[in-house]
Parts: structure tokens; C-alpha cells; sequence
């Protein structure tokens, strides 16, 4: 490994066995490559889109790994936090390669500088897309009171029902395709990575989901309540559910994003005992 020199790789094995302990030593801010190359891993390389995803790791003078990236497109590039030298070397690395590059999203600084780097090499104009906070669970707040109804975990029978929420979801939060919304429906369900919050009749109300555990965190996503059903208590109810039972299962950190547009979701999970950890954004690249 050369310092100061990115290698990149479409091998998921060897960017794990080069990058994964790197990734594990920073739960918090590593949270979605953690989570992002557990699902490559244990379901297929295409989950995230048709395209071959690759991967990279930066080296040190001592040569141990001191930031990483994947690209699945069409999504963003992700990337760990870097300085403003090792954003420039990333874009040009990149730009000569002749790779699409859509977009970045990373931590709020680096995503910036890479952006402007990105423009220089390959004259492509950025646009701030979202601007994102990651909040960390301190003491868990139940709220008060809680509205009608109870928890419970979606099954096969909820099928449908996530597909459409999971489609209505990342039309309102204007997310690029991605996950089939049957598949992402399917593995949730596998492992009971989605509660629902029900009402009184049975009637599903609001959704929160939880990542498998890696790394001894999890991350809660998505959380969705229909828009004619907002504001009486759901999504802060069911948010509390899969965060305590993430807890009472082992998790020894729970995290979470929200869109800092978003006042209210920013109110509710501080309410609940989520604490910010760190600023992140999305950029987007035009011609």
C-alpha cells in the first residue's frame, strides 16, 4: 500500500480484508459503508443497482488504511472523512479513470471539498442536494403519551404494504432507484428489520426499520408514516419500539439520519434521547 495513494478494487472480499477493520474502528461515522457492504455481502453485489459497485482505501506513511469509499451507482460516491488534499487526489484519481461520478455523499466538509475538486477535474457543476445530521441514541425517552394502538413486527403478510410505503418513502425523500422494492421488502422481513405501528383495528399506521447489527451498532431506517396520517404520535411511537429492542438485543450503539430541512423529524428524535454526532451532505453533479 503506497501513502497517499487510493487503491481501488471491484473485489468486496479484498476491500473487506484491506478496509474492514478501519470501518469497524468508527462505528459512528462508518455507519453506512458498515451497513452498505453487509448487504453486498450476504445478498448480492447488485443489490443497489445493475452496475458493478467498486470500492477503495487510502494508506497512510505507516501503511495502515485511513479512509475508504464505495460507488454503487447510480448512487453518490461514499466516502470516509477526508482532508481537503486527499478530496483533490480522490477526484483525480477518479476523473482519470474516466469515471461517472453522480454525486457524493459524505461527511459535510469532505463532501464539499470533493465536490469542488470534482468541478476543477472534470467540469462538472455540483448542487447541494440534502444536508444531513446522524444523530446517536443517549437515554431512550419514551413520549408522552403514547397514541392508540401497539407495535409489531412485519411479517409476510405485510408484504405489499412495505413495498408500497418503501416506494411512497423514497418518493417523498426524493431518493434516487435503488433497492427492488419486493426484495428490500423480502430481506426486511427475513430478519425483522421492520415494526409497524398499529392501529387499535389492526391497521398499520407508521413504519421504523432497523440494519442487522455489525460493528455492535444499528442503524434505524427508514422511518415513514403516510402523509395523512402525520402528526399524531406514530412515527415518534414506533421509533422508541425499534430502538429499545435494538438496545435489549445487544446493539451497543443505535444511530440514525434525518434531513436538516426536516424540523420536525429533528425535534422528535432529539425528544426521544437521539443526540447529533455529525453533519453529512449529499451533493448531486450536472454536466
Amino acid at each position: 500500500m503506497h501513502p497517499g495513494t487510493w487503491q481501488l478494487t471491484d473485489d468486496l472480499d479484498e476491500f473487506l480484508s484491506r478496509a474492514g477493520g478501519f470501518l469497524r474502528s468508527r462505528p459512528a461515522l462508518h455507519t453506512v459503508p458498515l451497513t452498505v457492504t453487509d448487504a453486498l455481502r450476504t445478498r448480492c453485489l447488485h443489490v443497489y443497482g445493475a452496475q458493478a459497485p467498486v470500492f477503495g482505501w487510502l494508506g497512510d506513511d505507516k501503511g495502515e488504511v485511513r479512509a475508504a469509499l464505495f460507488h454503487t451507482p447510480p448512487h453518490p460516491v461514499n466516502v470516509t472523512p477526508l482532508t481537503g488534499r486527499e478530496a483533490e487526489a480522490l477526484a483525480s484519481g477518479l476523473a482519470d479513470l474516466g469515471r461517472a461520478v453522480s454525486g457524493v455523499s459524505a461527511e459535510r466538509d469532505t463532501a464539499a471539498a470533493f465536490a469542488d475538486a470534482w468541478h476543477r477535474r472534470s467540469g462538472a457543476s455540483g448542487r447541494l442536494l440534502e444536508r444531513k445530521r446522524l444523530y446517536r441514541l443517549g437515554r431512550l425517552r419514551e413520549p408522552r403519551p403514547l397514541p392508540p394502538g401497539r407495535p409489531r413486527v412485519a411479517g409476510a403478510g405485510d408484504r405489499e404494504l412495505l413495498m408500497r410505503w418503501k416506494r411512497e418513502f423514497a418518493d417523498a425523500a426524493g431518493l434516487r432507484a435503488g433497492q427492488d422494492p419486493a426484495e428490500w421488502a423480502d430481506a426486511r422481513i427475513a430478519y425483522g428489520g421492520i415494526t409497524l405501528w398499529q392501529a387499535p383495528d389492526g391497521t398499520p399506521v407508521s413504519m421504523a426499520g432497523v440494519t442487522p447489527r455489525i460493528a455492535g451498532q444499528v442503524r434505524v431506517a427508514p422511518v415513514y408514516t403516510p402523509a395523512h396520517l402525520r402528526g399524531r404520535g406514530y412515527a415518534g411511537a414506533v421509533t422508541t419500539e425499534v430502538s429499545r429492542v435494538a438496545v435489549e438485543r445487544g446493539a451497543g450503539e443505535v444511530f440514525l439520519f434525518t434531513d436538516l430541512a426536516n424540523p420536525t423529524s429533528n425535534g422528535l428524535y432529539q425528544r426521544i434521547g437521539y443526540r447529533g454526532v455529525a453533519d453529512f451532505a449529499v451533493w448531486e453533479f450536472g454536466g
